[in-house]
């Protein structure tokens, strides 16, 4: 049987990406097993390079590095596993797999719109822990220069590229078309799998979307996803950067695990109203 081996070129592309992944290896086999030692795979979250056999075996290798992933762990995991009854496969032998957490696990980061203010916080984002996926459909928005974590996806469909970002994405729409706006706002809410959704602009454009979204049979549970105003009211200001400051404060605060602040203080809603008039 003809396996795919090539791992080391995916390996390179996730680094470039800054894509975490684990390196599965067979370390030691004994008697019959799927492959010998030294064999590696790659798991990411949603993908697997090379193989080291197939069969249940790599079912579970696969399950146990996705947890890995998940739970961001950074140790090297060791473990023995007979390749009998118990694992559905009748190759008699025995082989011990390690599992090497690679590169850091990173947050995706869709940010719709290249506005001012999109500008000012990808400078932010780009040195925190996230892989950026920046899209907008005007070339002309898009610096010459991006950071290595930063993709620019020029898109003449935004919404449905809502479909292809990975699970569990932070999402923050700032876009110069408020219609634009409510369009990926229904498109995340539908996915239901958002980390965190940020929709720039005030408590008054946060109603008429609110009352929009129940008219088209979404529930209060899935509206109450969206966050908007956006930021730290504490940061205030009207120039792009000290936006961007107060935006990125709520992005840490998410991955850190915190509860955000009440978004009916009222010194909240000017500066998001300065917010969508730059976006």
């Amino acid at each position: 049987m003809m396996f795919e081996d090539n791992w080391i070129d995916p390996l390179a592309a996730l680094k470039q990406r800054g894509e975490a992944c684990i390196m599965v290896t067979v370390l030691e086999h004994h008697g019959s097993t799927p492959r010998d030692s030294g064999t590696k795979m790659l798991v990411t979250q949603d993908k697997l390079y090379a193989t080291i056999g197939g069969g249940h075996l790599e079912h579970l290798a696969t399950k146990m590095a996705r947890e890995m992933l998940v739970d961001a762990k950074e140790s090297l995991v060791v473990e023995r596993f007979d390749l009998g009854a118990r694992l559905g496969q009748c190759c008699g032998g025995s082989a011990t797999l390690m599992f090497e957490p690679i590169g850091q696990s990173l947050q995706h980061l869709a940010v719709f719109g290249a506005g001012h203010v999109a500008k000012a916080l990808l400078h932010v984002v780009a040195t925190l822990p996230f892989r950026v996926t920046w899209i907008d459909e005007r070339e002309e928005q898009f610096p010459a220069q991006l950071p290595d974590n930063v993709t620019k996806l020029l898109s003449d469909d935004p919404v449905g590229d809502v479909r292809d970002m990975p699970a569990g994405s932070y999402y923050l729409v700032m876009t110069h078309n408020h219609q634009l706006d409510f369009d990926l706002a229904k498109a995340i809410l539908k996915r239901g799998d958002a980390k965190y959704f940020g929709l720039i602009g005030s408590q008054t454009k946060k109603k008429r979307f609110q009352y929009r979204l129940r008219a088209r049979d979404f529930t209060d549970t899935q509206i109450n996803q969206m966050i908007c105003p956006i930021g730290i009211s504490a940061v205030v200001g009207k120039h792009p950067a000290e936006i961007a400051i107060s935006v990125a404060g709520e992005l840490i605060a998410i991955y850190q695990g915190r509860a955000l602040e009440n978004k009916q203080k009222p010194n909240l809603v000017q500066v998001n109203s300065d917010i969508a008039k730059l976006a």
